[in-house]
């Protein structure tokens, strides 16, 4: 018997778990219906946000990727070493684009998200924090951000 023809077990086994796991859930309409809402609380934050704010056009955003910035590289860095310290891993952004990125999938808990936006709102200082450069920034990164592909 070859090698070539054994099924992959352990595969088929995950495969039937996930399945298993989905039909609990409600089907695949709730898990999109989930999904739609994790990501509508992220970027409803973001969209309102005098720190973070995010590259993608409303009509080309991620439900499983979501990606945003803060005001620096700087403050960036200190965002994801204080999430860190929070059990908020994974939230560095791609090495060649740079920024935070938190992935939403399927598994992830509406409660991860929640959590989240409740740490932005914290580490978000208030407006008059930066005075009257916060309008004047969030005006320069939306309009120079990238158009959609």
């Amino acid at each position: 018997f070859s090698a070539v023809y054994s099924l992959t077990n352990f595969a088929i086994y995950m495969v039937g778990l996930v399945l298993k796991w989905i039909r609990e859930t409600g089907g695949l309409g709730a898990m999109a219906e989930r999904n739609a809402e994790k990501a509508a609380l992220l970027y409803d934050f973001l969209d309102q946000s005098t720190l973070f704010r995010t590259p993608v056009h409303a009509d080309s955003r991620s439900h499983m990727n979501v990606v945003f910035r803060s005001a620096s590289d700087e403050l960036d860095s200190k965002f994801l070493a204080e999430a860190g310290k929070r059990g908020m891993e994974g939230l560095k952004g791609h090495r060649s684009a740079g920024g935070i990125r938190a992935s939403i999938y399927n598994a992830c808990p509406r409660e991860s998200v929640v959590a989240l936006v409740d740490f932005m709102k914290e580490f978000e200082p208030t407006p008059d924090y930066f005075g009257s450069l916060v309008p004047s920034l969030r005006k320069v990164t939306t309009e120079s951000a990238p158009a959609p592909v």
